[in-house]
């Protein structure tokens, strides 16, 4: 199993530390499925993270995820929902294109 490790922002959202030494790789779009969902096992999403195993989401199909796909396509909780996506999608993706549009 991967590790994360993870630091707690005042927001309340998490900040994953170098990647590199979490065993998995650094830009999301090269995760596996078991990648995505031990990063949402790590930040605190045990349920949530097995609906992303049942849908088979990788980390190329995280990336593409809009608000709506996590709010409902999912069927998860909203609650859950909106934190996974406001403080781990969202930030993924603009991490993501951040560090690919140079």
């Amino acid at each position: 199993m991967l590790s994360v490790d993870m630091e707690n922002q005042e927001n309340g959202s998490v900040r994953v530390k170098n990647s590199m030494e979490n065993g998995r790789p650094p830009d999301p779009a090269d995760w596996a499925v078991m990648d995505v969902v031990n990063y949402f096992r790590t930040a605190g999403f045990e349920e949530q993270a097995n609906v992303f195993q049942e849908q088979e989401i990788d980390g190329k199909s995280l990336l593409l995820m809009t608000r709506n796909d996590v709010l409902t396509g999912l069927q998860l909780k909203l609650g859950p929902a909106l934190k996974i996506y406001e403080y781990h999608v969202k930030p993924l993706q603009t991490k993501h294109l951040k560090n690919n549009s140079s």
